[in-house]
């Protein structure tokens, strides 16, 4: 017997006259327990208050229908997921590459972006590229990986040690701050910069 794949099973809940059972375990508009009533009693209290009857429990015997305004709270659910899915944060994996023969200035220059990255509650992958002779050397880049990762080790750990990658080294760098406390710390820093600008102005 071949079972049908293919249709996506509604998540919709069954209102008013889909509802299909005897009798139905009613809950009112406030959440107070009516308890169990005739399918046709439900319906009429729910024409009575001008609301949806709404199946919100299928499984239970009898199942549990509630009193609602179902349109309205159709809105609000999707309203709800909307703003949950803006404050989702993405953790995103930022690339840093280093020659094992850094310079100085270079190395700084590289360290502030991967300062930045992992206060941003960002991943950052560290690729040392290793060129000619460069390869018969990989303790240097070795090392500079273990050197970098000290350098930021109050913003991120090492979350991948480092492995040869062909020609290259690999290590990942993961932030002790979630992205979720390093978007809201931005956000809290923008308006504290915003607020100072506007009293510069008030008191100009």
């Amino acid at each position: 017997m071949r079972r049908n794949r293919g249709g996506p099973i509604s998540a919709e809940p069954r209102i008013n006259d889909r509802i299909r059972v005897p009798e139905v375990r009613l809950v009112g508009p406030s959440g107070e327990q009516v308890g169990i009533v005739p399918l046709a009693k439900a319906l009429e209290l729910a024409q009575e208050y001008d609301l949806d009857l709404v199946e919100v429990a299928a499984a239970a015997r009898p199942p549990v229908c509630k009193l609602m305004d179902y349109g309205k709270f159709k809105y609000e659910s999707a309203m709800k997921a909307r703003e949950a899915r803006k404050n989702q944060a993405h953790t995103v994996i930022k690339e840093m590459k280093l020659r094992p023969k850094i310079d100085p200035h270079d190395y700084d220059t590289k360290k502030g972006h991967v300062v930045r990255f992992l206060k941003q509650g960002d991943k950052v992958k560290i690729t040392i590229m290793f060129r000619g002779r460069e390869q018969s050397r990989p303790e240097l880049g070795f090392r500079l990986l273990q050197r970098l990762a000290e350098d930021v080790q109050d913003l991120g750990f090492v979350e991948s040690n480092p492995k040869q990658d062909g020609r290259n080294m690999i290590m990942v760098l993961g932030p002790h701050k979630k992205k979720t406390e390093a978007m809201a710390e931005a956000r809290e820093a923008q308006a504290a910069r915003k607020a100072e600008r506007q009293k510069g102005k008030t008191s100009a």
